[in-house]
Order: structure tokens, then sequence, then C-alpha cells
């Protein structure tokens, strides 16, 4: 038996001292459990994505100082761990720490570089595989995509390095439904190479990305030994039993066919001396750790909570602010941030207008006297009315009136920011993905913010979680009056969303298709969509790019996501930029 241990941490990018001495304090709890060997996630010692900071040497420098001084923090326990090396390159390492020293290192080798990814741009190619031999058992050294390929790294170790157990340093962010994908693949990988395979992921908020852990163990016989829970630090413990895996090899060679049809690449085999860990009887007993994955609505709120706390913890902010409409939109982007911060943390504003109904005002103050939040109102009619005696001749042009709309919003937009400089209170934008793949939104206006919550969320989601809200806390937090009230902006008489875009059963199904899975026009319509109308939905998101250039950050939770998951030219053919 071989005990691991493999511990989801939550790090910040650039913190190397607070990484370490997360790090430190993990292995101190693994030395009383009798662990073997502990395993950390990719880069978990300077954070991860690190993007540019790889390119200032002084950095790289520095991470190299970090992890010696982690080094001499461990002692039999052997530490496998993920930091940046530079070396002849800078390669993205897995390092390998006992007793004092960092004894070997692996290079990734497979460098992703599509959707959130750039890793090309910033880490060379790993050439050489790393088996350690420890408590008798060969454990293969991988680090995220490694894994993600057949014939890659993992097989190579286990053909040529004999390995039995493999493990896969991770930093894979969420979106909706990950966690399937990689269980499917990390259980391919250990059926494909006849080993057990123990997948470490991290976990927590970074910028817009969430990482959500779900560490796990899979058996190629038996499947799934053992998993941590998802969206929240965590250290899992197993005992690994590898009896019958030689024999099964030998008895059906896929490695020996590995290694004839593919490139054979080099793989060092280090044996790791010194104690080993208690025996069975001496240290601490396991029981398997299993957890229930949850529901679709669950697996969203929880990425939204740990993102939204995370941005505002690593960032420096205790409070947050939000201009309250009395719509969908911020009411749930308020009820996120009561739930993540706590109701004390949260502050509203509420920004009347002429065209303001009461059903606004109602609901604004029923949200935030069942959330608890603190409310302050500011009438906005006096301020407009100086703008137009001011510079009325400003608005003095083809598109006045739609200016006049916007230039209310630019006013709650300035109101907003305002409050957020005078007291340092981080503002939160309440957009959702539907409006904002339409452009149905204001620049320096409802866009104004330094986090947007709900970005990622077509407004066929905002209901969806809204209403799972309500049933999981057993009361009304969001007011059924306003989830059931028609959508409105409020910035003209009788104005309804419905007036300036298709009705959100129709427009979110197509937009899902365009953004989401890649469908262009003829295959939507094929599958029963209005071509006219698709056609119309194209070419408004089209249009509205440089709209979405201007937007604040928000949280990744579908497979494609505004941002960096999304780099579509604003200058090109049939552009047309709408107000």
């Amino acid at each position: 038996m071989m005990r691991i241990a493999l511990a989801q941490i939550n790090t910040t990018v650039g913190d190397l001292e607070g990484n370490r001495a997360r790090i430190l304090d993990a292995l101190r709890e693994a030395e009383g459990m009798g662990a073997d060997l502990l395993c950390f996630p990719e880069l978990a010692l300077c954070g991860y994505p690190p993007e540019d900071l790889l390119l200032k040497r002084d950095f790289l420098e520095e991470c190299s100082r970090a992890l010696g001084e982690l080094a001499r923090g461990v002692g039999e326990v052997p530490v496998l761990v993920g930091a940046p090396e530079m070396a002849e390159d800078v390669f993205n390492a897995a390092a390998l720490l006992h007793r004092g020293e960092v004894v070997a290192t692996y290079h990734k080798v497979f460098l992703p570089n599509y959707g959130v990814f750039d890793e090309n741009r910033y880490f060379a190619s790993g050439e050489e595989g790393l088996v350690v031999r420890i408590c008798g058992v060969r454990v293969g050294v991988t680090v995220c995509e490694d894994i993600w390929y057949p014939g890659g790294p993992l097989e190579s170790e286990v053909a040529y390095g004999g390995a039995e157990v493999v493990v896969n340093l991770s930093a894979s962010p969420y979106h909706r439904g990950k966690q399937r994908e990689r269980e499917r693949l990390v259980e391919a990988r250990a059926m494909d190479a006849r080993a057990i395979v123990a997948y470490v992921n991290c976990v927590g908020g970074q910028d817009e990305l969430v990482f959500d852990g779900g560490s796990m163990i899979l058996h190629p016989r038996e499947g799934k030994l053992a998993s941590s829970p998802r969206f929240e630090e965590h250290i899992l413990y197993h005992d690994l039993d590898v009896a019958g895996l030689w024999a099964r090899r030998t008895a059906m060679p896929i490695h020996r066919y590995v290694r004839k049809g593919a490139l054979r690449r080099p793989v060092r085999v280090l044996e790791l001396g010194g104690q080993r860990g208690p025996s069975a009887g001496e240290r601490p007993s396991l029981t398997t750790q299993h957890n229930m994955e949850p529901g679709a609505e669950e697996e969203v709120l929880r990425a939204l909570l740990l993102g939204l706390r995370d941005y505002v913890r690593k960032n420096g902010f205790t409070d947050v602010l939000l201009g309250l409409s009395g719509g969908i939109d911020s009411a749930l982007t308020a009820a996120l941030a009561a739930m993540a911060l706590g109701p004390e943390r949260v502050h509203a504003v509420f920004m009347p207008s002429r065209f303001t109904s009461e059903v606004s005002r109602e609901g604004a103050t029923a949200l935030t006297e069942a959330l608890g939040i603190s409310l302050e109102e500011y009438a906005i009619d006096g301020i407009l009315r100086g703008y137009l005696e001011q510079a009325g001749d400003a608005l003095d042009g083809p598109g006045g009136e739609v200016a006049l709309e916007n230039l209310q919003a630019r006013i709650r937009g300035n109101m907003v920011m305002g409050i957020s400089n005078s007291r340092g209170w981080l503002a939160l934008a309440t957009g959702n993905k539907s409006e904002l793949s339409m452009g149905y939104c204001t620049l320096y206006g409802d866009m104004a913010g330094g986090y947007a919550v709900i970005k990622d969320l077509l407004k066929v989601w905002v209901y969806r979680l809204s209403r799972y809200l309500n049933r999981r806390e057993g009361r009304e937090l969001i007011p059924s009056a306003v989830i059931h009230r028609e959508p409105s902006a409020e910035l003209r008489e009788g104005q309804k969303d419905s007036d300036s875009l298709p009705p959100y059963e129709l427009l979110d199904p197509i937009l899902e298709g365009y953004i989401e899975n890649g469908l262009i026009v003829q295959e939507m319509a094929a599958r029963g969509h209005d071509r006219a109308l698709v056609e119309e939905v194209v070419r408004r998101v089209d249009a509205n790019e440089y709209k979405r250039r201007q937007a604040p950050v928000g949280i990744k939770i579908t497979p494609r996501a505004f941002g960096r998951d999304w780099r579509l030219p604003i200058s090109k053919t049939r552009s047309g930029h709408e107000a």
C-alpha cells in the first residue's frame, strides 16, 4: 500500500509567500496522516494562470527562490508541486521535493493553446518523462494537458518506465458540465495505460476563471476509488493497492504495442530513498471519500459564489456596490453578492427617473429587505434636466432619442462609480450574456463596474437560477413580482426589452448555438430557427464586439465565454457598430 494525498488548494497568482505557506500547512497535515506522497496542482507555487508575469525574469527568479525555500521545509514525505522553471528555456514544471531538496523536475509536454489557454506563448515543451519509485511503487508524473491525449506522456511513462500510478497535476478551469468530461477522460487514460491515475486539480477564483477542484483517483478495473468535493479546498487521502496491475498489464500488453508504434520518449526512472511511511496499523485509518455531484443549478451557483468571493478577496476589497433597478438581473446579482460575502458587505443604490415604475421601487425595496443589504436612493431627473439645460445641443442629431435614453444609464453609471470611488467599494455590473451579445447595453452606463458576476449567463439562466435560489432557501430571496414582470430598461415611457430584442425563449437558443457551440446560420436554420431571425442575431452579435471589449471582466460559466475565450475582430466586413 502507498498512501497518497492530493491537496486541492486555493492559491493566488503572484503571492509566492502566501502560496508557500498554504503548501506547508497541507504538508504538516499530510505528515500527521502518514502520507507517503503529497501532490499539489499545476503551478501551485505561483498560482494559475500567471500569464505575462512569466515574461518577467525577476518573477521567474523569485519563483526559483521560493521553490528552494519550500523544499527546505520538506522532510520525509515527498512532495510534487507545480512551479515554473527557468533553465535553458522556461518550462511548466512539476518539482519533486524531498529531504530539503528539489530532487527532480518534470516538464509539461503538451501545452494547450486554445480557449482560455496561451501556454505556447510562455513555455517550451518538455522532452523527458519522469517515474519515481516511492515505497516500492513506480509513480509517473504528468501535468494537466499531458493526459488529455491518448498515446501521450502517460502511456510512455507506463510503457518505458513501468509506472503503476500516474499523478496528474492540473489547473483545469470550470465550465458547466466540465467535471463529467474530466471523469470520462481520466477513466479512459487509466484503462488505456492499465495504471491508477491520481488527478489533483486546483480550486478558487482567478479573474474570470473559476477552478472547481474535483480531484479524483481512478483504477483501470475498479473505476473511481475516491474523489474530493467541488468548489472548496480539500486534501484527498487514499491507500493505493497496486497488486494485480503488473499481472494484468502483462496478460493484456497494450504497452508493448504502444512501444512499437510510438516514437520512444526517454523516461527517467528515479529511486527515492528514505524511510517508508508508518505501517498501516500505526497511521490514522481512512474512510473512502466520495462526493455527490451537485445538480446543474447548484453547480453554477457554487461557481458564481466562489468566483465573486475570491475576486473581492484577492483584490483587496471588503464591500461591493451595485445599482438596483427592480429588475431580475440586478436582483440576482445582489442575491449572489449577499450569499458570497454576507449581506453587511453588500450595498445597493436605487436611482429612479420619471420612467421608473412603482413596481420597480417595490421590487427593489422587497429585495433589499429579504437579503438584508443596505439601500440608498438618488433620483436622477434633476441631474438629467441640468444636463439638458447646459448641454442639450449635444443630443441634437439623428440618434438623439437613443442618446437621451443612454444618457440616463450613464448618469446612473456615474453615480455608482462615484460611490465606489468615495467609499472604496467594488462596483458590480449587472448585465447578462443575452444583452451583452446583442449590444443591448450602454457603454459607460449599465456596463460600468469592476466585475460582472452574471456576464456569462443567458437570460433564461438568469430566470432559472433565480427560481432555484428561492427553492433552495425556502423563501423569496428574489420577489416573485420581480421574476414575473416583463423585462424593461425603463428609459422611455412604456419601454420593454421585446421592443429591441426577440423574445428570450427564441433568442437564447440561437445565441447558445452561435457563441457556445460554433454553429453557422445554415445549421441553426436547419434546426428549426427562423433563418431571418438567425441572420439578424448573428449580425448584431458581430457588430457589438467593440462594446464587449470594454466590458468588465466576469465569471466564465459556459464552454465559451466572452473575453479571453472569444476573440472576434472589431474591424471586419459587415461590422457596423450599434449605439
